[in-house]
């Protein structure tokens, strides 16, 4: 297994991450939009993502070339990307938005397909090399806020662009793995989708990220607001992917002792704690140490439960087109809507409530994740 091949090219899409999610809305105020335009351009690249990523798994399960797709998404969004150097206005800028990213979307479901199709059955091994990702988000994050409190927001357009084009380069040293035969006798997708517990499980995936979308679309600017400089905001995004790190270190054994279920609880419990913490008592850079160190539930512990899951429930050619849905239904529908409720809600409610809201919709996830959603053992054998 190419180890470091693999990781590397984590440690680029997830640095590009680091860049865009913490400092596109500062760069978009830096333009002139107000809350409501800020909230419905970061919806944009979730939005893209609701529809990109089953787009282009459907294409890869039945061409069987994920890496082609992977370069090729990659490469587009680089080139694609250029035109925001030029772009301001809303429409413009929203439009490049929409092609850049939807092919930016494309690559991650695809690739992670590749590297479950590496592991096989040592699945439980994906933490320690999607953590590369991390160390890439907590890098870019932390020098990305040094630079845009030394040169302002604007950097973020050239640091952003060589990522990409990082992120391309590093994807042609990957090629795909192996194919392994497909049973004959598997069942159609459609039969997989009707599985209430797979009913359940994207319906709880959904609703955590909608809880992050102001979150995602408004920390930088609350923090901002409050007082605190683009270095401070940027550690503390940073210390957020620490966690999320330490967390992955130790995944396999979590998954092993607790199962997935489980381990999803517990995180929808703590995504509520989160938010309220956020919300409420930002003045007080304690509580945001700690709620930021919560990141390593509402994204690690979760996350990687739901990919355990995801390749329980679509299995052979179906993989694809599984890692494509839960991207989709869940980091694209669920992020979008999320995102752009929250632009209207900090206009008219303020932050507080914005915050207050994703709390309840993490308890509306819990209490789903409890009724529904089965066990690992049970969803194989459904």
């Amino acid at each position: 297994m190419p180890y470091w091949r693999l990781s590397g090219f984590y440690f680029f899409y997830f640095a590009a991450l680091g860049s865009l999610v913490p400092y596109w809305g500062l760069y978009l105020k830096y333009l002139g939009f107000d809350a409501i335009a800020i909230g419905e351009l970061m919806a944009i690249p979730m939005a893209t993502k609701f529809l990109a990523p089953f787009v282009w798994g459907w294409l890869a399960d039945h061409l069987g070339h994920r890496m082609a797709i992977v370069r090729l998404g990659s490469l587009l969004t680089a080139i694609i990307f250029v035109g925001v150097f030029w772009l301001q206005g809303f429409w413009e800028l929203g439009a490049a938005m929409v092609l850049f990213s939807f092919f930016w979307n494309a690559v991650l479901p695809q690739f992670e397909a590749v590297v479950l199709d590496y592991l096989g059955d040592q699945v439980s091994r994906y933490a320690r090399i999607r953590l590369w990702g991390s160390v890439g988000f907590i890098l870019t994050v932390i020098a990305l806020g040094m630079a845009v409190d030394l040169q302002g927001p604007t950097v973020v357009l050239p640091v952003l662009f060589g990522i990409y084009a990082a992120i391309w380069l590093s994807s042609l040293l990957i090629k795909d793995p192996a194919p392994e035969p497909h049973p004959e006798d598997q069942p159609s997708i459609t039969a997989v989708l009707k599985l209430p517990a797979v009913i359940a499980f994207f319906a709880v995936c959904f609703l955590l990220q909608a809880g992050h979308g102001v979150y995602y679309g408004f920390y930088s600017i609350y923090m901002e607001e409050i007082g605190y400089s683009k270095t401070v905001i940027g550690l503390l995004w940073a210390l957020g992917v620490v966690a999320e790190v330490i967390v992955f270190l130790f995944m396999h054994r979590l998954l092993k002792r607790y199962g997935a279920k489980r381990v999803m609880m517990a995180s929808l419990v703590l995504a509520a704690v989160r938010w309220l913490l956020i919300g409420h008592f930002a003045q007080f850079i304690e509580f945001l140490i700690l709620a930021q160190i919560l990141h390593a539930a509402t994204f690690g512990t979760f996350h990687a439960a739901a990919i355990h899951l995801v390749h329980r429930f679509f299995t052979g050619r179906h993989q694809g087109r599984g890692q494509a849905l839960y991207s989709s239904l869940s980091f694209g529908l669920g992020g979008s809507v999320g995102t752009l409720s929250s632009g209207f809600l900090w206009d008219d409610a303020g932050p507080e409530m914005a915050y207050t809201v994703s709390a309840a919709v993490s308890i509306l996830a819990l209490i789903i994740a409890w009724r529904w959603v089965s066990n690992e053992a049970k969803c194989v054998r459904s």
